[in-house]
């Protein structure tokens, strides 16, 4: 038969292993210790990296509405200069026109040439027409056009037997004209009912 060990023995042996189980415990836990305050650290230093984040992204903010302030002005100031000065074009444009109707109300009184005086009259309103036409100015056509409301406003309507004159322009009352293909004036026409 075989002999068995002692009892005790087995002990021992669990005895031994036991202090060094606590020891590992032991550093364990001091490792822990050691290690918190570095989270800790790491904790304060987000923090400070998350507060200087906020103020950088603060500071472009601010930046950003000042910028977007000084476009503001800046594009109200054009505006407004646009506004004032719009018509310069146009104005500058008519100018020698301005400058011969003076000169024809200057030889009315001398010249008593009508006919002389009509001609100039035409030249002059031709000019005018010419340079308006430059500037984009087109004026409608409304003889015996259908009526539109998008480009005409009735000022009457006026009863008629012809089939193909009802809801067609009679007569214009108002030259309507278009600015750059846009309606600047409507027409003022008598239509046909």
């Amino acid at each position: 038969m075989e002999e068995k060990e002692p009892l005790t023995n087995n002990t021992t042996n669990d005895e031994t292993t036991q202090p060094e189980t606590n020891e590992q415990e032991v550093q364990n836990q001091a490792e822990t210790a050691t290690e918190a305050p570095a989270a800790e650290l790491t904790d304060a230093e987000k923090l400070a990296q998350a507060e200087a984040e906020i103020a950088e992204l603060k500071d472009k903010i601010l930046r950003q509405a000042a910028d977007f302030a000084n476009f503001r002005k800046h594009s109200m100031a054009t505006h407004t200069e646009l506004i004032l000065n719009g018509g310069k074009k146009v104005l500058e444009s008519l100018l020698p026109i301005l400058d011969d109707m003076e000169r024809a109300e200057a030889n009315l009184a001398k010249s008593e040439e009508v006919e002389t005086l009509r001609e100039g009259l035409s030249l002059i309103f031709q000019k005018l027409q010419r340079t308006l036409e430059q500037q984009g100015l087109k004026k409608m056509e409304t003889k015996e056009a259908q009526f539109d409301t998008d480009f005409h406003e009735a000022v009457a309507l006026f009863p008629t037997e012809d089939e193909q004159q009802k809801n067609h322009i009679i007569d214009c009352v108002q030259t309507g004209y278009m600015l750059n293909d846009k309606v600047l004036r409507h027409a003022k026409v008598v239509v046909g009912q």
